[in-house]
């Protein structure tokens, strides 16, 4: 799909996912929701966040991964289940989260918020380049 933000589509987020290898890459936004693919390695995670006014779907297109959500900002979030191929993990507004890839393969997912969370063009290349970005 082509980046004109100004117009609907049809994307095939399944490829666009697939072929991404950066931690995260803004792939479309509209006025009310956004797309994003990510691709976690070996070992890595997203890293313990919470969005205040947002809803967030992430749909794993491969690898596998370990979900932890919470209500509370404690040290270890709850262990909610295990996200395979096809999976989503449904996360509502206000709510602590971290995906953690625990395969033997890079984990590459789509993510959707509802609203937009990032700018469009947001190319973050690895987890340290997101966490820079979180913090200036």
């Amino acid at each position: 799909m082509e980046q004109n933000h100004s117009t609907g589509g049809v994307a095939n987020l399944r490829k666009a996912t697939l072929y991404n290898n950066y931690f995260r890459r803004e792939m479309w936004t509209g006025e009310h929701l956004q797309i994003t693919v990510m691709a976690i390695p070996v070992g890595g995670e997203v890293g313990k966040e919470i969005h205040t006014e947002l809803d967030q779907l992430l749909v794993v297109e491969q690898g596998s991964a370990s979900v932890f959500m919470g209500k509370q900002e404690e040290e270890e979030l709850p262990f909610v289940g295990e996200a395979t191929e096809g999976s989503g993990i449904l996360v509502p507004a206000g709510t602590y989260h971290n995906v953690v890839n625990d395969g033997r393969i890079p984990l590459k997912m789509f993510s959707v918020y509802a609203p937009p969370k990032h700018p469009v063009g947001t190319l973050q290349k690895t987890k340290a380049d997101a966490d820079r970005e979180e913090i200036s």
